[in-house]
């Protein structure tokens, strides 16, 4: 099943002490979800683990992203990100989450992995009716 990953789950596997590091990693680790990561979500994992864990954390993070599929935007999707940061400025929604989104819509799959339910239950994409969110959902 293709499903598209928020940087949550990826930080919450890096961080052995993140509340949520075991279940992210058992969601990731499924043999039947073929995943797929939005570059802008790599770039906010990166950011996050240097700050918060150091260099050595985001290099064995980077070196771990050999394992799946990275996407970067289509110039299509730079435009419907734009449009859902707009859309969505009152949660707020930013660049990363937007670009799961537009990723998803593109793919076509209503599938996300993500402990950000709060903002992905909100939303509503063009090709779906909500998102299916796991770890949760299915």
């Amino acid at each position: 099943m293709l499903t598209v990953v928020d940087a949550g789950p990826l930080y919450a596997t890096v961080d052995r002490a993140d509340q949520d590091h075991r279940r992210s990693i058992e969601t990731l680790r499924r043999p039947d979800l073929q995943l797929v990561i939005p570059a802008l979500v790599v770039a906010e994992v990166t950011y996050l683990v240097a700050a918060r864990l150091g260099a050595e954390a985001e290099a064995t993070f980077l070196d771990g992203l050999a394992l799946f599929e990275v996407e970067a935007p289509s110039r299509s999707d730079w435009r419907r990100i734009a449009e859902l940061v707009r859309q969505y400025q009152d949660l707020p929604l930013g660049g990363a989450d937007a670009s799961v989104v537009a990723l998803a819509e593109r793919l076509n799959t209503d599938v996300v992995i993500t402990l950000d339910q709060r903002h992905f239950r909100a939303i509503r994409p063009l090709h779906a009716a909500t998102f299916h969110i796991l770890p949760e959902d299915l």
